[in-house]
């Protein structure tokens, strides 16, 4: 499929596991120009943290943690590529697994902050700023 993170898939079906800005339909079709199938989904042993002055979370290991999201499929490699590139360095792109299969993640590989992220409260404050971002980033 591609060098880099992407490197490990086999594009043939592959899913993603959203959990953070890429969960909003929004998000994905100003990044994509195009909404891919989404499906709620929970993520055990797993947290969606908030991070230190971002508006978007990070994935990290919690033994007693359930981190709620969306999955993604129906992604080209075009599209894995965009979104690939959009997501920060300090992400690792790993499999997870989900009692109905498996999927891919961005986890975060850096420092976060004791509390959870609340895509409700990213909704309210910061996704109508954040939309243009997307936008122009992929131009």
């Amino acid at each position: 499929m591609a060098d880099g993170r992407l490197g490990q898939l086999s594009g043939d079906g592959d899913v993603l596991f959203a959990y953070g800005t890429l969960q909003f339909p929004e998000v994905l079709t100003a990044l994509l120009g195009r909404c891919p199938r989404l499906r709620s989904a929970e993520l055990r042993g797993w947290r969606v943290a908030a991070l230190p002055d971002r508006v978007y979370p990070g994935l990290v290991p919690d033994p007693g943690g359930l981190a709620r999201g969306m999955l993604i499929s129906g992604l080209d490699a075009a599209e894995w590529s965009v979104l690939d590139g959009f997501e920060d360095d300090e992400y690792d792109l790993l499999p997870v697994d989900f009692a109905t299969g498996s999927a891919w993640t961005y986890v975060w590989t850096a420092a976060v902050e004791p509390e959870l992220w609340h895509s409700t409260e990213f909704a309210a404050a910061h996704l109508a700023a954040f939309l243009p971002r997307c936008a122009q980033w992929r131009v």
